[in-house]
Order: structure tokens, then sequence, then C-alpha cells
């Protein structure tokens, strides 16, 4: 590979590639579309995905095959006119309602940290290989948990967090750099800060689980194999949703499996917007660019604006 060649691969997210690639062989091994193809090849072939796919998915397919087109020199099919008429009327007839995963309230927060607390006593109670590997999971995940809900990261911010870019202010806190996330297009990074606190501490939470693996530098959350291996390796982002429905079905949560890791982000913001934190603070704080951005995360405790409506008519505490 060249350097040229090199630094074109970096600039494009890992991720992205794959779901390019998947993308792609699915154009050409699911639909049996060939490439290059014409408008009228594409058009054909979002309008038989339209009745099963969202239109956010159809997009993500076209973004791949307008990739690859422009890559191999040939024009962009997808940006005929008629693939966006195409397009927009799927919008009309299809609409799709995006599942949002639901918010880890405070209260599940504790329940799910007692039962891990409540497990690594059980832990410290047998000596074999798969204790010890159990305990590391286990001090692993809540350090994860803790950090991404009090510091609301994404799970891909969480897998990119290394022990070498984290510094301890005792008693405060912590700080955080993450090189690049999904928001940091200019991959110029940004510095985190979560606090200490009394109960549910990151702080100590991550403390207890670098002693304990002995790790010095490296991926702070790397997959541990059932014999207790520390990989070299962070988590993937996809790991950690199924650590968060683990621990809720574990904790015995209802409708567990409706969690995942944007759980953490969106109960965080549940929380501080319960406690009264002003919009402004809020999204400085989670990293957020505009209003739109916060409102999709923040469950508002009066959703249907009974106790607003009622207080309003002077019928709260009447007869």
């Amino acid at each position: 590979m060249s350097n040229i060649d090199k630094y074109i691969q970096a600039a494009t997210r890992e991720n992205t590639r794959k779901s390019y690639r998947s993308a792609i062989e699915h154009y050409e091994s699911v639909w049996g579309g060939y490439l290059p193809a014409t408008a009228d090849n594409i058009a054909h072939y979002i309008a038989d995905y339209a009745p099963t796919l969202a239109v956010s998915t159809l997009k993500q397919r076209l973004a791949a095959i307008a990739t690859w087109h422009i890559d191999q020199g040939f024009p962009d099919p997808t940006k005929a006119p008629h693939v966006k008429k195409v397009l927009k009327g799927i919008a009309q007839l299809h609409p799709y309602s995006q599942k949002r995963a639901k918010p880890l309230q405070l209260e599940q927060l504790k329940t799910i940290i007692r039962f891990i607390e409540n497990t690594l006593l059980s832990c410290d109670d047998k000596e074999s290989k798969n204790s010890s590997a159990q305990k590391l999971r286990l001090l692993r995940d809540r350090a994860l948990i803790l950090i991404g809900f009090w510091r609301a990261f994404r799970s891909d911010e969480l897998t990119r967090i290394k022990i070498e870019n984290i510094q301890i202010f005792p008693s405060k806190g912590m700080e955080i750099f993450i090189p690049r996330s999904k928001t940091d297009r200019s991959a110029q990074g940004k510095f985190y800060k979560a606090p200490a606190l009394r109960q549910l501490c990151p702080l100590s939470a991550y403390q207890e689980w670098v002693d304990v693996a002995q790790l010095g530098s490296g991926p702070l959350f790397p997959a541990i194999n059932q014999w207790g291996h520390i990989g070299e390796r962070a988590l993937h982002p996809a790991s950690i949703i199924s650590i968060i429905k683990k621990y809720c079905e574990q904790a015995d949560i209802a409708d567990a499996q409706s969690f995942s890791s944007h759980s953490l982000r969106r109960g965080f913001a549940s929380w501080a917007n319960a406690n009264q934190w002003d919009t402004k603070t809020l999204m400085e704080y989670v990293g957020w660019k505009d209003v739109q951005s916060a409102m999709r995360y923040i469950e508002i405790d009066d959703a249907f604006s009974q106790h607003k409506i009622e207080k309003a008519l002077g019928t709260i505490g009447s007869d």
C-alpha cells in the first residue's frame, strides 16, 4: 500500500468501510446488480427494497454505491434526478419512525451496579480461572457503564479511550482525551472531564479495574476471552450493546431488550434535564452542536404535559 493509499484509507472510518462493503455485496450478490450501474438500475434497486428498508438505510446503500463509482472513475448514477425522485417518493409512501433506545434511568443504573458488585463478592469467594475471568469482565463493565453514563459517551467513543490518554486528579475526577469520534470530522480530538462521586463513581471504578487487570497502556476497555486473557484490541462498539442488554436482563430490569449503548447517553441527558441543567450547559457537556440533537435524547418527565395543563387550568388540588 502506497503512502497516498494509506492516508486515503485512514480518512474513512473502519465502520464506514465495513458498511460500504456490505452494501456493495448486497447490491451485487443479493439483488443481482452489476457495477458500474446505471441510474435505472439504482432506481429499480431502491424501489424493490422500499417496503422493507428504512429510507436512512437506502441512503446509506446509495452512499456506498456512489463511493464505489467515484473511486473507480465512473459517473455517479445515484445523483441522477430520476433516482432522487424515486427516493423522495419512497419517503412519502413509506414513512419510517426511527426506533430509539430507552434511556437508562438513575435507579436502573443503581440496580445494574448493585448486581455487578454483588456478583463480584461471589467471585471473591471462589478460586478458579472461570471466576477470575468473570471478575475481570465485571470490573471492566462496571467502569464502562459508569464512565459511559456520567460522560454520556457513545459506544465508539468508549472503545477509543486509551489508558495513556487519561489523567487522574485525586478526589476531583479524571480527564479523558479521545482523539476522534463520530462528530469530530476533522479528528482534532477532545478532552472530557468525568467527576469523582460519593456513589456510582466512575473514577473509583476505573482505578479498581486497571489495578486488578494491571493495565498501564492500550485500550481502556479491551476484549476478555473465556480464560481471562485480556486482548490487545478494544471491544467492538457493537459489543457494548450486548453488554448493556445483558446486564439489564440479569438485573431484572423490565423490557431489557429495548436498551442499548445509547441508553447511557440518553439516560444521562434525561437525568441532567430533570435536575435543571440548562440546555446550553448540557449541550456543551455532551457535545451536541444544535438544540434539535439535544431534544432527541432528552426524556421529559411529564411527556404528555398533563401536569402543566392541569396546573394552568387550576384543577390540581381541586375537588
